[in-house]
């Protein structure tokens, strides 16, 4: 368990979640939906089953965000290379839940372990081009914007550009000071 801020926290992605984060999806499918390309295939608790399951299997770093015992999103490294030493950060968050600084703190927690515990290089977030909300969290942690990835993810079945940012363990020093 991490304490992110106040009465919230992380806790590693668990089987013990597969409900809530099916029922969270399935509640906010519309909202979730514009931006995230696995909403649409959501449909039913056991594929949400399986990918918790297969975040497990692979050792995959994953968490559940918690404020209080009240489930409100995931945020943890969707892609790593440990040789290359460099990750890719995701998260979402309940519509309800958005402007309190969760994800920004939750993401610095994770810059914490990227650049410490894990001893990576560099971490990158990808997010949708027009997602505004999304894309002022790397820059709010002096994440540098390295470009933009056309047809980087598939999105209502159209491909979608997405914008690339990252920071370096130096980068992430620095900004400390």
């Amino acid at each position: 368990m991490i304490l992110v801020k106040d009465t919230v926290y992380l806790y590693p992605l668990s089987l013990d979640d597969v409900l809530i984060i099916y029922k969270t999806i399935d509640r906010e499918r519309d909202y979730l939906g514009e931006w995230l390309p696995f909403v649409a295939a959501t449909t039913h608790i056991d594929f949400t089953r399986s990918y918790v399951q297969s975040v497990l299997d692979t050792r995959q770093i994953q968490y559940s965000i918690y404020d209080g015992k009240t489930f409100i999103g995931l945020v943890g490294f969707n892609r790593m290379d440990k040789s290359e030493k460099k990750a890719e950060i995701g998260y979402w968050i309940s519509e309800k839940q958005q402007g309190r600084g969760i994800i920004t703190h939750s993401v610095k927690k994770l810059l914490e372990i990227a650049f410490s515990d894990l001893e990576l290089d560099l971490v990158r977030i990808k997010v949708v081009e027009g997602n505004e909300k999304s894309q002022k969290i790397p820059e709010r942690l002096n994440f540098k914007r390295e470009g933009v990835e056309r047809g980087g993810l598939i999105l209502a079945k159209q491909p979608v550009d997405v914008i690339v940012y990252s920071i370096s363990k130096q980068e992430y020093l620095k900004s400390l000071k």
